[in-house]
């Protein structure tokens, strides 16, 4: 590989390969299934860059989101009487998270053109409807499990007795939040919201997927029953979010349906790198009891195609859903295409002993990016994602990693250990 000095990040011109200069959006977040990273670059001449725009920022977009939407969740739902049963309400919906429902929410109102600040309670009420699964979901008569994002499970803290109530109380509240709370959108649209949730959260969407996944276990199902399962247990709620958000937003029957379309894809995606993450990562870096699948004998696209098959069957579901954008603006869609790579792409981390000449350093081999990034000269952590099953390019990038700062430890974006 012919090597040449590019550009000063404090690393010798010799230890360094020719590469194209790029643009780089990243985002690091130690929450939920693992220590997570998201790189969107985009190639660029070195004469356009300092005439492009500042790229899209999805760590930053993230956190704002998540700041906002804590803020309002908090406000929301204050302490009151019966004290138990806001308390174990509040324990599971201020638990932490990445907020990513609420946030396709703000971006799909924000893609057509809507205020946010309208859809606000309609973001709310989607992590209000996430968080009641989550708690039912953890119940020793479902998935039995003790802990949720590193913490214990609500019914370990509460009983089971409560845990289901602050379950149903957080259910009826979502409702009763979107009808009160909204502000300056038209009553039919909102009627429309309340419509799209309750289908997402009932029979034809969360409870019916959850039922049939229930009476799947130690049974022997095909892709298509398991398909049913993972649209209607987890992407109907993310279809509701992008959705209502954008009937917030005022958006037409056409936007309307391929934001639907791109919501179903991204959802699917979702458990389908859940599936995999299920059987290839620690308790540690899920947060959550891992190889759960594997305990109960329930079916996984991994148990039925492999985990290869897997991978690609949501690289392939994520490339679906942006196609989705094509035609809204550049820039409004920009966080709608950052959030379903979030969902579907690259999830790495190695542990760093990061120096300061380490910072801002991008890299790609051929078609296959890597991108190194670190925040400080104190930072803890550093992250890479190689969108790649060459084994040569593995290789070529492990050796090129452990000559520049001696990091030696990677993972592919699947999470399993190279």
């Amino acid at each position: 590989m012919q090597m040449r000095h590019t550009r000063s990040c404090g690393l010798h011109a010799s230890s360094r390969p020719v590469l194209p200069l790029i643009q780089r959006c990243s985002i690091c977040q130690p929450v939920g299934r693992t220590q997570e990273m998201l790189h969107v670059p985009a190639v660029a001449t070195a004469e356009s860059v300092v005439h492009t725009a500042p790229p899209f920022n999805f760590e930053v977009y993230m956190k704002e989101r998540a700041v906002m939407v804590n803020k309002a969740l908090d406000e929301c739902l204050p302490k009151r009487y019966p004290e138990v049963l806001l308390e174990s309400m509040r324990y599971s919906l201020l638990a932490g998270g990445k907020r990513v429902r609420p946030a396709l929410t703000l971006a799909a109102c924000e893609l057509v053109g809507g205020d946010i600040q309208a859809a606000i309670p309609t973001a709310l009420a989607m992590e209000v409807v996430h968080t009641m699964s989550l708690i039912h979901d953890d119940l020793p008569a479902m998935d039995n499990d003790d802990f949720r994002r590193g913490s214990p499970t609500n019914h370990k803290v509460y009983g089971e007795d409560i845990a289901i109530l602050a379950g149903d109380a957080l259910l009826a509240f979502s409702f009763e939040h979107v009808a009160r709370a909204t502000k300056g959108v038209p009553a039919e649209r909102v009627l429309r919201v309340i419509q799209e949730l309750g289908r997402a959260v009932g029979a034809d969407g969360l409870t019916g997927g959850q039922v049939v996944d229930i009476k799947s276990e130690d049974q022997e199902v095909g892709l298509d029953v398991l398909q049913y399962i993972h649209e209607h247990k987890t992407a109907a709620l993310l279809e509701a979010s992008v959705v209502c958000g954008a009937l917030v937003g005022g958006a037409d029957d056409a936007a309307i349906e391929k934001l639907r379309k791109y919501a179903r894809n991204i959802g699917l995606a979702f458990q389908v790198v859940d599936d995999i993450l299920d059987v290839t990562q620690t308790t540690e870096m899920l947060g959550k009891t891992a190889a759960k699948d594997l305990a109960v004998n329930k079916t996984t696209y991994p148990k039925l195609v492999g985990i290869e098959k897997s991978k690609q069957i949501a690289e392939d579901l994520i490339k679906d859903a942006i196609a989705q954008l094509d035609g809204f603006d550049p820039v409004r869609r920009a966080p709608l295409i950052a959030l379903a790579k979030f969902i579907g792409y690259g999830k790495t981390d190695f542990p760093s002993a990061c120096s300061e000449q380490m910072r801002c350093v991008d890299q790609a081999f051929g078609s296959h990016w890597v991108t190194l990034d670190h925040t400080g000269s104190q930072c803890d952590w550093g992250w890479i994602t190689l969108l790649s099953r060459d084994d040569q390019v593995w290789r070529s990038v492990g050796q090129w990693i452990t000559q520049a700062g001696g990091y030696t430890w990677l993972r592919d974006y699947s999470g399993v250990p190279r």
